[in-house]
This record gives C-alpha cells, sequence and structure tokens, in this order.
C-alpha cells in the first residue's frame, strides 16, 4: 500500500454528528455559546492526525443553496429541519480552527461535499494515494476501491470502521461496489428524501439486483416478475432510474487535485491558542498545544451566523510564522525501553513482594480465562509503580494451587495505606473476591476518570494509551485472535507472550495517572471522582459479587404458560385476518393491516418503502381498531418469554446459583449506570405479564430479604 496516504474529510457530517453527540448533555461555557459541535469536530480532527498520521488531508462542507440534483428532483432533502442556530453559530469557529491547522477547506457552489470529496478521490488514487474518506455517510460506499476507503468514525466505544471493498460488499449484499447506486436507486433514501421503487426494500432489491445486475435491468426485465412486484417495478420506473441519478455521486466536478496543497502541516500554534482560549478549551489546549490554558479575554466573537466564510473569530490580521512541532512517531513494545519481568518463581514473587511494600500506589490488574469476573478463572497478576517497568505474576490451571499464589500477595492487595490504580478496577477487585482478597486502600480508575473529563469519547485503554501517552500497545487481538469461536484463551498462550502483553498493560495504566489526575483538575471533577466515583466502585463490586436469586423452577412454568398464550393469540390473528402470515414479521403486517383489511395508514414510510408498524403506531392504532391490539398483546408475550423469561435462568452463575448483573459507570453520556447480562433496569413493571417476572427475583435464603 502506497505511503502517500490522503484522509477527506465530510465537513457537515462530522459537524452534524459531534453536535448531536452532545444533545443530552451540551458543552457550554461561561459566555453561554455551545461549544459541543466544536470540540466533537476538533477531537475527530485531533485523533485522525495524532493517530492515523495521514501525509495529505482536506475538508469538505456543503455550501448554502441547492444543488445540481434540486434542479433533477425540486424535493431532493426537502424533509430536513432546518440547520440547528448552535451549528450555525460553530461553523465559523470551526473554518477559524481549520485554517489554523492549516488544513484546506474544499467547497464548490452547486455541488455537495460528497460529489468533491468523491472526484479528489477518484483523482489521488491515479497518483497513487491510498484514501480515505471520513464520513458516517452510507452513500460513500460506492466510491469504494482497493485505494479508496470509507473511514466511519468511532461510536459509543465502539473502534471507527474502515470499508474496503470486501467490506462493502458484505455489507450490501452485492457482487459489485457500483452496484451500491443500484441499491439506492431501489429502496430510496429517506434521510435525503430519494424515493426510490415503492414497496422495495433491501432485501428485494438484493435479490433483483443478484438476477438482473442494474435498475435498468430489472426494468427491463419487469414482465418476468410476478404479482405486485411486477406492477411495482413498472409504475415506478422512472423514479427509479431518477433515484439512481440523484443517488450517484459526481466524480467529474470542476475541482483539481494537487497533492502539494493537501500536505498536512504543522499547527499554526499561536492562533489556534488564540482560538482555543476564547472558547475555553483548556482541556485541547493542554492536548493539543501542550501548554496550560490562560483565561480567556472578552473578544468580538461571532460572524455571520451559518456561514463558513464569515470572519468567525478576532483575531490579530497578521499572520503569525507557524511553530513546527517535533516529528512524532507512535512509540510501541518494540522500539520503548522497558523491563518487564515474570515472576514464576515463589522467590521471585517473594523479591517482588518485598518492592511492593515499599511503595505507596501501585498499578494493578489480573489476566483472566474470560469478560465475566465472576464465572472466570484468573490467569495471571501484574503489577507498575515506576514507567515503563512492569512485573507479572502467573497463576496455574488448579485452583488450589492459584488461591494460594494470590494469598501471597494478600497484604499487598488489602494494605490500605497502599493506592490502587487500574483501568476498569472493579473487574479487578471483583476477580480478587473470588480469590480471597478485598481490594483496600484508595483507587485511582483510569477509565472513570477519563470518562468524567470526556464523556463522549472512548476509554478503552489503548485508545487512551494512543491518545495520551502516543504509545500503541499490544493488541489483544495478537494474542488470542479475533472475537469468535476461534477465539483463545488467555490460558492457551505462552506465558512468556502473556506476561509482556500483562506488564504492559500495568505499566500504561501507571503512566496515564498523572495526566489524568491533572485532566481532572481542569475539568474541576477531584472531589465528583474521589468522593462519589472511586466509592461507588467498592459498592458495585459488593453488588456484583453477591448478585442477586433467581426461581428458574417459577420462570419456566411461566414460559410454559406465554406459549399457550401466544398460541392463542397467534390463531385469533389468523382468523380476523383470513390469512396466514409471519406476525414478527413488520413488513408483513404491514401488508396485512393496511393492504389487505384497508386500515388507514397516515405516516411516512420507512426508507425501505415499507409501512411503519412500531409500537407507538401500532398503539395509537389500537384505540380505534381491537385487531391492532392483539398484535401488540403478540408482540409483547413474544418478547417477555424471548428476552426474560426464557433468557434469565441461562444466567444463573452455577458456582452461586444466583445471576450477577455488570453494572457500568463509564458508559452513559449522561452519567447514570448502565446494567448487562443481564439489564435488571428493564425488568418490566407496567403490566400484569411483565410484574409476573419480578416474581422470580426472591431471596438467596430465609436470612436474607429483598
Amino acid at each position: 500500500m502506497s505511503n502517500k496516504k490522503l484522509f477527506l474529510l465530510d465537513g457537515h457530517a462530522l459537524v452534524y454528528r459531534a453536535h448531536y453527540a452532545y444533545i443530552k448533555r451540551p458543552l457550554i461555557n461561561s459566555k453561554g455559546l455551545n461549544t459541543s459541535a466544536i470540540s466533537g469536530f476538533v477531537n475527530t480532527l485531533w485523533s485522525i492526525l495524532k493517530n492515523e498520521k495521514p501525509t495529505h488531508l482536506a475538508v469538505s462542507f456543503d455550501m448554502s443553496g441547492g444543488t445540481f440534483r434540486n434542479e433533477m428532483y425540486p424535493e431532493y432533502k426537502a424533509n430536513r429541519d432546518a440547520q440547528p442556530e448552535d451549528i450555525s453559530i460553530a461553523l465559523p469557529y470551526i473554518r477559524s480552527i481549520i485554517e489554523a491547522f492549516n488544513i484546506p477547506i474544499v467547497m464548490l457552489q452547486n455541488y455537495e461535499a460528497d460529489d468533491i470529496i468523491g472526484t479528489l478521490a477518484k483523482q489521488a488514487e491515479k497518483e497513487d494515494f491510498t484514501v480515505y474518506m471520513m464520513t458516517p455517510d452510507k452513500d460513500y460506499a460506492q466510491l469504494v476501491s482497493d485505494k479508496i476507503f470509507m473511514y466511519k468514525p468511532a461510536r459509543s466505544g465502539d473502534d471507527a470502521e474502515v470499508l474496503g471493498v470486501p467490506e462493502v460488499l458484505e455489507k450490501w449484499g452485492i457482487e459489485r461496489v457500483d452496484q451500491v447506486i443500484d441499491m439506492l436507486g431501489l429502496q430510496g433514501d429517506s434521510v435525503d428524501n430519494i424515493p426510490g421503487i415503492r414497496g422495495v426494500g433491501p432485501k428485494t432489491a438484493r435479490k433483483l439486483l443478484a438476477k438482473y445486475d442494474t435498475v435498468e435491468g430489472i426494468i427491463e426485465n419487469a414482465d418476468k416478475l410476478k404479482g405486485k412486484q411486477k406492477e411495482r417495478v413498472i409504475e415506478g420506473a422512472e423514479l427509479g432510474i431518477l433515484s439512481k441519478q440523484l443517488a450517484t455521486i459526481d466524480i467529474n466536478v470542476p475541482v483539481q487535485f494537487d497533492a502539494a496543497k493537501y500536505v498536512v502541516e504543522p499547527i499554526n500554534r499561536e492562533k489556534t491558542q488564540e482560538i482555543f482560549k476564547d472558547l475555553e478549551f483548556r482541556s485541547l489546549t493542554k492536548r493539543i498545544l501542550g501548554v496550560e490554558a490562560e483565561p480567556a479575554a472578552p473578544q468580538n466573537v461571532v460572524g455571520q451566523q451559518g456561514n463558513l466564510f464569515a470572519t468567525g473569530v478576532t483575531l490579530d490580521r497578521a499572520k503569525p510564522k507557524p511553530i513546527p512541532e517535533p516529528t512524532i512517531v507512535d512509540k510501541t513494545i518494540e522500539n520503548t525501553e522497558h523491563d518487564y519481568q515474570l515472576m514464576d518463581s515463589a522467590e521471585k514473587r517473594a523479591e517482588l513482594i518485598a518492592l511492593l511494600e515499599k511503595q505507596i500506589s501501585i498499578s494493578f490488574d489480573t489476566e483472566t480465562t474470560g469478560i465475566d469476573a465472576n464465572e472466570a478463572e484468573l490467569v495471571g497478576m501484574s503489577f507498575s509503580f515506576e514507567a515503563n517497568k512492569g512485573y507479572y505474576v502467573p497463576t496455574p490451571a488448579n485452583q488450589d494451587e492459584a488461591l494460594a499464589i494470590v494469598a501471597e500477595f494478600k497484604a499487598i492487595l488489602e494494605n490500605p495505606a497502599i493506592e490502587k490504580i487500574g483501568q476498569n478496577i472493579k473487574y479487578d477487585a471483583l476477580m480478587m473476591k473470588w480469590y480471597g482478597v478485598e481490594l483496600q486502600g484508595t483507587y485511582f480508575d483510569t477509565m472513570i476518570a477519563h470518562y468524567l473529563c470526556e464523556p463522549d469519547l472512548r476509554h478503552k485503554l489503548d485508545y487512551l494509551s494512543q491518545s495520551y501517552l502516543n504509545y500503541k500497545m499490544v493488541p489483544i487481538e495478537k494474542l488470542i485472535g479475533k472475537r469468535g469461536k476461534n477465539q483463545l484463551s488467555m490460558r492457551d498462550i505462552a506465558v512468556e507472550k502473556v506476561s509482556e502483553y500483562a506488564a504492559e498493560d500495568s505499566d500504561v495504566t501507571l503512566q496515564l495517572k498523572p495526566v489524568l489526575a491533572e485532566m481532572l483538575k481542569e475539568n474541576d471533577s477531584v472531589k465528583l471522582f474521589e468522593e462519589l466515583e472511586m466509592p461507588l466502585v467498592r459498592v458495585l463490586t459488593d453488588v456484583e459479587f453477591e448478585g442477586v436469586r433467581i426461581d428458574g423452577e417459577f420462570l419456566n412454568n411461566y414460559s410454559k404458560e406465554l406459549a399457550i398464550k401466544i398460541k392463542e393469540k397467534e390463531e385469533s390473528i389468523y382468523e380476523k385476518a383470513g390469512v396466514r402470515f409471519n406476525i414478527a414479521s413488520p413488513k408483513q403486517v404491514g401488508q396485512v393491516l393496511f393492504e389487505k383489511m384497508e386500515i388507514p395508514y397516515r405516516w411516512r414510510k420507512t426508507k425501505s418503502g415499507q409501512y411503519s408498524t412500531s409500537e407507538e403506531k401500532l398503539s395509537e392504532l389500537a384505540l380505534q381498531h381491537e385487531y391492532v391490539q392483539e398484535i401488540l398483546d403478540f408482540r409483547k408475550f413474544s418478547k417477555l418469554k424471548s428476552t426474560y423469561v426464557d433468557a434469565l435462568p441461562r444466567l444463573i452463575n452455577p458456582k452461586t446459583g444466583r445471576v450477577h448483573s455488570s453494572f457500568n459507570q463509564a458508559r452513559a453520556a449522561t452519567g447514570r449506570l448502565s446494567s448487562e447480562n443481564p439489564n435488571l433496569q428493564n425488568i418490566p413493571i407496567r403490566d400484569e405479564a411483565g410484574r409476573e417476572i419480578r416474581k422470580a427475583f426472591i431471596p438467596r435464603d430465609e436470612n436474607h430479604i429483598l
């Protein structure tokens, strides 16, 4: 692959994404300015520059006013809401920041950013560039080639998704990338108000394309189709062709890729610092510029709202000379001097314990056979108390021997005078409880510290390491393989390899502590972290360890009752409809209700051209149509049975006979706890059938109550 790496960013798409990521918890500075979109966009931009190391980069935005597509179809994008005022105010700032980063902005009247990016990508490909189109917009899939990739930004804790030709073909279920346009032409796109052919959804579109190759091929062979499908293709032929044209990204826009103009240059530090100061971006100033932010001085800030070419920020008109930044190469375990030791004998463990006894703060981590601490077995423990040094203590599969080794470290781990630093330390504390150790001392959880400072970013250790230490960790997949049935356990890996990986975990966590401690101070979150979040870790550890007893026999009996109710509802629904159909299929339910039974449909159809049969819409119809209520009852009983009644007994821990949910402090940006495996926060309560499930939660014995 070429070492010339071009990133093309879809500006508006990324700005909107950033704005709505903070929609429930907007970032408002002391001037009352909503900086959510600005902060989110800058974080995204910096992440790309730092982690992906592009050699060339540009940002493209849509211009106000219509495009050539509106001339073809006036209703194109007519369903979109007006741009939020906060985004209109944010755009001039974002333009100023992009300029301060010395990154070119490419825009052209009458064309969308997709067209500009598509044209530049195809031109750069011919010059042997590897191109990444950064956007959440699925339409870009039609541009992917061996050298052009879609780069979908990370969301909700997941990694960024890079789509090449194989991924696009698999995701869309097609044989060639250009068939993405045909898929959009057939099924339409509700986001852009592209109509498509009525009644053709993704599944049908895939089948038709597999047989007839293109929209035009399907229309030419319409006479070979049957029934409704034939009618709809013939009736919708003109709209299908138009929709395909609307969905096609123009790769012949009058713009010219000039590699020299797109080279990644050093940031104009002085200009960037002034803008960040005005916006009160303290954390970003420290992270990007490596300096403490000064208090903001009052400035004349806003240009013409929504105009990307507005001045945006009033700064010194004289252009300061950019201050070159040092060239930074990612550090890794291969190019970083380190001392990771395998402590695999009684003598070495005694030596380590003597060292640990002298510390006031240690980083601690466990390696286990699985991600559920209530069922996993300990494979080893790692410690670090000095940067670039770490120690790994393996534990054998024999549990008596493992317990004996853990007991050697009990005094250290239970010493209240030694601070324990960990990444998701609740997991390690819970693991230790199963081995007879109560993890004592002040906690510092790097995951939660980062969550408090940057709730909408990822909090995994590898992300924190690369973002704040410029250190790329050994990926877990390198040891145990990718997720799936063939993934190995840590127990299956050579202890020498595990030792390096585990010691690195503790070492990196140790090095992150001072960085995140400083961020907590900057965000005025130290008190929240120390007095609420860290004590809560201990409480949740105990809650998860204790679990709750489930009456499996009660649920098994209730499952049989629900099965009878589901069957009764099913037969009643078939009898009244006069036809048997798949009640679990929203599409078939829509056809029966709104075509066969002719119940009036008054909403917009889904993007695939189907009737919406959401619970909200059916509940509204059920007030006038008793038959619709029966379908809702069928759905309710089916969901209760599969999601709760049948699932909960399978989650009973064989060691305890209880269910042990996991509570996550760093998942929801709103600050609430989340519960998983099982989710105990959504056990139904509103009706009798749901309340019945709650009867299955019982005290563990006669000495306990709920």
